[in-house]
């Protein structure tokens, strides 16, 4: 028999050489990821509960049809939409607008830079920041719309405001991250688009509409799922300011699914909240690339 070409001894030998780089990502994915998920997935069908030195009873689709009636479930999902369209709109349209800023006046690396320190901020003590300055009673918030002579407002204290007030702090948390991606985007468009653009009589208004949001449009697509997937999983604002309230109007379904699994103890329940979770932001990135052609661009 032949020897072995060194070809195929140098593709085997690159393969090892792969797979040894790619391992340790590899095994943290399966350990941390892929069996929490399947195990998550079982225990959705079970009836199961950590006071409980007994093993997960298999209910079968019990815990389905119990969502499917219960009114805390519709609840919290339309309060996470109610969050989800506000810091959407808001941060989406604000980035854009600092985006359109740095490409246009600022070119200073200073101040781009400047736009990330609230995103290098932990969830837990910007919502903190926040919490103690829109406080009721000693905020400065509060403080300055006395001063100029109108009625102070209970941002975490109303029904009314307790969303809005949380997709604004988060919207400020995110915008500068999502504004560099946007940025990043706008330096890909050439140049020599809007010269002749200019050379055709069209307005910078024209310009905008005809050739930077459409070729704009695959870092539109990716920011907005990007977006929307973090938007449905908010937890860490409603844990350290409203904790849900008041009366339910600000338990979005991340906090939900908390409190029916570490609260109430019941992680069947709370798997099968989560599982649902999942379903539903898989379908809505699938909607979004789908429908908004986020694969394809206009830049050829």
């Amino acid at each position: 028999m032949g020897e072995a070409q060194p070809g195929r001894r140098r593709s085997r030998s690159d393969l090892g050489i792969a797979l040894v780089f790619v391992a340790p990502a590899l095994i943290g994915f399966v350990l941390f990821y892929l069996v929490p998920t399947v195990r998550g997935i079982y225990l959705s069908f079970t009836k199961y509960s950590t006071l409980s030195l007994a093993d997960p009873k298999w209910v079968g689709t019990a815990n389905y049809e119990a969502i499917a009636k219960d009114p805390l479930f519709w609840n919290a999902l339309g309060v996470t939409l109610e969050y989800v369209v506000i810091n959407i709109v808001l941060q989406t349209a604000l980035a854009l607008g600092l985006a359109l800023l740095m490409h246009r006046i600022a070119k200073s690396t200073i101040i781009r830079g400047a736009l990330l320190l609230p995103y290098l901020m932990a969830n837990v003590i910007a919502a903190l920041l926040w919490f103690w300055m829109l406080d009721y009673q000693i905020g400065i918030v509060n403080q300055i719309i006395e001063w100029l002579g109108l009625p102070r407002v209970a941002f975490f204290g109303s029904q009314e405001w307790a969303i809005p007030t949380q997709a604004l702090i988060n919207t400020w948390r995110h915008m500068g991250y999502t504004a560099l991606l946007i940025f990043a985007g706008l330096q890909a468009i050439p140049n020599h688009l809007y010269e002749a653009a200019h050379l055709d009589g069209a307005s910078s208004g024209q310009a905008f509409r005809r050739i930077t949001l459409p070729l704009l449009r695959p870092v539109l697509v990716l920011v907005l799922v990007v977006t929307v997937i973090g938007s449905f999983q908010v937890f860490d604002t409603v844990a350290v300011t409203t904790q849900g309230g008041p009366i339910n109007a600000s338990r979005v379904i991340q906090y939900y699914i908390f409190q029916r699994a570490f609260t109430q103890h019941d992680f069947g329940y709370g798997s099968a909240l989560a599982v649902i979770l999942f379903v539903i932001l898989a379908l809505v990135a699938f909607i979004q690339m789908k429908f908004l052609r986020g694969n394809e661009s206009d830049l050829d």
